[in-house]
């Protein structure tokens, strides 16, 4: 084992070091790299550094000797599956060499759980764009049900940079929904919070008390873009918090479900003559792009959507292509 030079790349501007040490020395601790900082053993263009130091591109780290972890014996991965590989880029809405984004279908997971055996997260390793790349990352979910837009980033720090802009209001979400009624009025915001009942793969989100200390504020705004005799409404929702479930509870709690809802709205959300599939799909996003300007993608609708817009005369119209200006 010898002393290590390290360049800072552009992916990883403003990291902090002991972060950056865990993501390219992942089995050392956190005591372990503060005594190699107090000791002047880690450096940072030459000089000493702790490990609250913040990083910036090109600046060279000096890593003295350290042991690599021990990995235990195990079988090499299985490569993915053709037909998966073939699948996952099917779903590509727009790629570049710092994100990806997929229109997921519905009824797809995003990750794993019991009982699932397929799911987005598996068939990542498809959109890898050389073997030795690193694996893109989920930057969000959608639930399984729902249709529509999922971002992916290219490597930790596009990741970094991206969750921070959802966590904020830098990112403009809009979904698309068939529900059953008209709400009235007929745009407006929807404040109110969330709570959990029930634990689980059972578990609901309900609408909670202002007062209840289990719930969890959220907000959504929409607008009535179109309506089929007051009996059922073509709805855009722009989640301004990011709750499980959040639009599927906020819809029911205007008295207006989306059809097909397996979970709220009970039998008003099931109507004989549609497809009984959850009508909501994640149609656009609108946001910064991690090397600047701003980036929207939108989605087609899914199937089972398309079929029932046409039943009801709703015309979405042409979608347009991904854009990105400025930068």
């Amino acid at each position: 084992m010898s002393v290590v030079i390290l360049t800072v790349s552009e992916d990883e501007a403003d990291i902090r070091l002991d972060r950056y040490f865990r993501r390219h020395y992942p089995h050392l601790t956190q005591g372990a790299l503060q005594k190699l900082c107090r000791t002047g053993q880690i450096r940072v263009d030459g000089k000493r550094a702790e490990a609250s130091t913040r990083l910036q591109p090109g600046q060279s780290v000096r890593v003295p000797p350290i042991p690599m972890a021990a990995k235990p014996a195990k079988d090499a991965p299985r490569p993915l599956d053709e037909r998966l590989v073939r699948e996952i880029q099917g779903m590509v809405l727009y790629q570049d060499k710092h994100l990806i984004v997929l229109n997921k279908p519905a009824g797809l997971p995003v990750q794993g759980g019991p009982g699932i055996t397929k799911h987005v997260d598996m068939m990542l390793d498809g959109l890898r764009g050389e073997p030795d790349d690193p694996r893109p990352r989920l930057v969000h979910r959608i639930d399984r049900d729902t249709s529509g837009l999922l971002l992916l980033a290219r490597t930790p720090g596009v990741a970094a940079k991206l969750a921070e802009a959802f966590r904020g209001r830098d990112v403009k979400k809009t979904y698309w929904a068939v529900v059953v009624g008209r709400p009235d009025p007929m745009e407006g915001e929807i404040d109110q919070p969330l709570a959990r009942l029930g634990v689980g793969a059972n578990a609901i989100m309900v609408a909670a008390d202002r007062k209840d200390p289990d719930g969890q504020y959220a907000r959504t705004t929409y607008e009535v873009l179109d309506s089929a005799a007051r009996k059922f409404s073509w709805l855009a929702l722009s989640p301004l918090t990011g709750r499980t479930h959040q639009l599927r509870v906020h819809c029911e709690s205007l008295g207006t479900p989306i059809l097909g809802d397996p979970k709220y709205g009970g039998a008003t959300a099931h109507v004989e003559g549609f497809t009984d599939q959850l009508h909501l799909h994640a149609r656009q996003l609108d946001m910064p792009h991690p090397a600047g300007g701003r980036l929207t993608v939108t989605a087609e609708l899914p199937p089972h959507m398309r079929e029932t817009f046409r039943a009801l005369g709703f015309t979405p119209g042409v979608t347009p292509k991904p854009s990105r200006r400025g930068g």
